[in-house]
This record gives C-alpha cells, structure tokens and sequence, in this order.
C-alpha cells in the first residue's frame, strides 16, 4: 500500500533507479551531453533509441579492438613457435570467427543500463541479442570443430578414415542444442520443456531426416569396420560407380571414376550391398594377372627330338629337359615354381613360361604362378596364366601385355598354333590355294 501525507494523499515515489555499470555510465552521461546541446534531452524515446545505436556502435567497435588483439597475440605466438597450429588458425580465419560472439555479448549487457526499466524495446532487443549469441557461438563452436577436424585429418594414421561424417554430426548436434537453449531462453521456457514437445514431432523428423539417420549409422559401420577410405578404390556392381573415393560424409559418399566423372552414393548403400574395395591389393603392392590364350588343340602332339634339341636353347629349358627326362616329372608343391612336362609340347610351353615369369623383374616370386590349363572350349585349350605384378596402372598394363605378346610370339616355337576366328587374309589364302 501506498505511504500517505499528513493531509491523506499519496506521496509520489521516485522512479526506480536503472541498474549501474561503470562503462555504461560513462556512455549515458556522454550521450546525455550530447543531446542536451542539440535540444533533444526532453525526449525519452530519440534518447533511448540513441542510446541503444551508441550501445550498438560501441559493442562492434570493441568486438573489432578484441579480434586485432586476438589476431596480434596469434600473429606473435607464431612468430616465436612457428608452429603449423598457429599458422593454421590465421589462415583458416578461426579467431576472426570466434570473435564475433563478443559484439552481441556486449549489447546484451548493456542495453539493459540504456533502457528503464520495463520497457518493451529493452526486452525485444535483449531477446534478440539472445539469438544473436546463440547463433555466433555455434558458429564458433563449429568453426573451432572444423579446426580440429582438419588437424586430426592430416594426421598418418587417421587421414583416410571417414571422419567427415562425424564432425557432420558434431556440426548437427551442436546446432540442435544451440537452437533449443536459445528457443527456451526467448520464450522463458525450460529447455526440458521444449524437449518434451518435440516428442511429437518424432516421425516427422525422422522422415526428414531420413538419409541423415541412415547415412549416420551406416557411417559409423563403414568407419567402425574400417570398410572404405577417402583413396579407396572401390567398385560397386549396382551402380556405375568405379573409381577413387573423394570423400566420405554423413549422408554422401562421392567416387572420382576413371572417366573424372563423379558418381555420388548413399553411405548406407554400401552398408546394406556388396561392393568391391580394392585397397588390399594396393596395400599388399601386388596385382593379380589371371588371362589366358586359346591354343589350338590339333597343334598339341608328342615332341620329337629336332623339336626337343630347337627347344632346349631357350633359358632354362636345357636343365629342365634334362633334369625331366633323367627323374621324371616332379609336382612341386610351392607357390612359385616351374611345373610342365617334357612329354607334350604344350607342356613344355608352360614349363617354359613359368621359368619366363620367374625371371621377369615385375613378376613377384613370393606370391602365387600358375600356368595351367582351364577347361577346354570348342574354341581350343584356354592356358592360363596366373601371377603377381606392380600395382601401378600403367607398369600392370604394361607387364601383361608383354607377357601374352611373349606367348604369341614363341608359341610356333613349341609348335603350337594359337587359336583366332578365320579373317578376311585367311579367306584368301584359302581361295588361293585352292587356284593353286
């Protein structure tokens, strides 16, 4: 109740003083100045509205004073560690992103001290000021993640697992709560509350969400079970992805082919289909060849001895004619070693190009050589050859290409005819003979 005179009418109280603060003090007893020299000190609304732009001016003008303090402490701790941290965080513009929290700081402190008390502005630019902390503390929050992701993702050991899709997700998470302290902070409402509410709306969140959900949980498959890497070579048969893995995200996985193009997959379709990876062989540094040659089954006879005495000046095939005919033929069980017969001149041919393999600097020794027979076809004998070479495109190419041309070449050696359909020249020769 209100105190009263002696005579019983009400005794006007004072106005409630606005709360104090130094800095503000100083602005307001400026501004008052100011406006008092213009004329304009009788009106309160241009004066708090004055106030609030003074405010506004001020809090960027120390944001700006903050961040080139910030930028020339940085600048000096680089100079004296020169440390690629340090380097990073000025090129990467962490700090000038960071320091954008303080404007909005500021106004939110001092606004209030502007304003009296009460007053509906005030409370309108406080909420707002909310908002626009909220939003550059996730984006420094985000910015200093972003940092620490790339730090992390230069690193030997860890530059080739998917970690794109779990700073996506720590990006996400740290916007969803940002969202919903602000949301609470404006609406004076518990951010628990707000939570509950939001049970509501499950399914339809998840239904936006859908490829981020999927993409989320497929990536911590692909990531958990180490499945693919940004380098990978990858095939997968349902799609017409082919080719190098560029990047691995939350809800993408982006394959370069071999034509440049770029084909763009779902995380969770390599989780829920096969797919060929081939780092195994780039990691072991070996490449299998695995073609054959069609030989032409009517040309496969017994050796006689010119045949025989012709083959034996090839490398190696002296010692191994001798040494099969003196103790027969020996079935060596090892991985890389020379098996044939001296009883068929195709046997000798793969006696012979397992010797060529053996000594052929690209051909690896420690790994598995064949040179066998497939099942034979109305086409001929397919000879197969099966061995390990360099990983390197074009020294694989290379190889096998020699390998196969070396066959064709030394085949009639052996007396062996390799098998190709009749073409226009045999028609010819055909028709020729027969004139003849």
């Amino acid at each position: 109740m209100s105190p009263s005179s002696p005579t019983g009418n009400p005794i006007a109280l004072p106005p409630q003083d606005v709360p104090s603060h130094p800095l503000s003090d100083l602005l307001l007893r400026n501004i008052d100045k100011a406006l008092d020299a213009i004329g304009l000190h009788n009106y309160p609304t241009i004066k708090e509205i004055i106030y609030v732009l003074a405010i506004v001016g001020l809090a960027f003008l120390i944001g700006w004073v903050c961040r080139i303090f910030l930028l020339w402490l940085a600048r000096l701790y680089v100079r004296m560690k020169n440390t690629d941290t340090g380097h990073a965080l000025l090129d990467e513009h962490v700090l000038t992103r960071c320091s954008h929290i303080i404007p909005p700081i500021v106004i939110m402190i001092l606004t209030p001290f502007a304003l009296q008390s009460g007053n509906y502005a005030g409370h309108i630019v406080v909420k707002c000021m909310i908002i626009y902390v909220m939003v550059a503390f996730a984006i420094a929050i985000n910015t200093v993640l972003a940092f620490i992701w790339k730090r992390i993702d230069t690193r030997d050991n860890t530059a080739k697992h998917p970690l794109q899709g779990v700073l996506s997700l720590a990006q996400g998470v740290v916007w969803i709560v940002v969202t919903i302290i602000g949301a609470a902070l404006v609406l004076d409402k518990s951010p628990l509350s707000l939570l509950a509410g939001l049970g509501a709306f499950a399914a339809a969140l998840m239904l936006i969400f859908k490829d981020s959900i999927l993409g989320f949980v497929a990536g911590i498959q692909l990531s958990d079970n180490d499945m693919v890497r940004v380098g990978d070579w990858i095939v997968v048969p349902s799609t017409i992805a082919n080719g190098i893995v560029v990047d691995v995200s939350l809800t993408t996985v982006k394959v370069q082919n071999w034509d440049n193009t770029i084909v763009t997959l779902p995380p969770y379709m390599l989780v829920n289909s096969s797919f060929q990876n081939w780092r195994g062989m780039s990691d072991s540094g070996y490449r299998l060849i695995s073609r054959s040659i069609l030989v032409d089954a009517d040309t496969v006879r017994e050796p006689d001895a010119d045949m025989i005495a012709e083959i034996s000046k090839l490398p190696g095939m002296a010692d191994f004619i001798a040494t099969t005919q003196k103790n027969g033929i020996k079935y060596d069980p090892g991985v890389a070693c020379v098996n044939g017969t001296a009883s068929t001149n195709l046997g000798l041919l793969r006696a012979y190009l397992c010797i060529y393999l053996l000594h052929h600097p690209l051909i690896g020794t420690t790994q598995q050589l064949l040179v066998n027979l497939l099942q034979p076809t109305e086409n001929g004998l397919p000879l197969q050859i099966y061995c390990y070479t360099t990983t390197a495109w074009t020294a694989y190419e290379a190889v096998q290409s020699e390998i196969f041309e070396h066959v064709a070449a030394v085949a009639p050696k052996f007396g062996l005819q390799i098998f190709n359909a009749p073409s226009g020249i045999d028609l010819t020769n055909a028709l020729e003979a027969q004139k003849r």
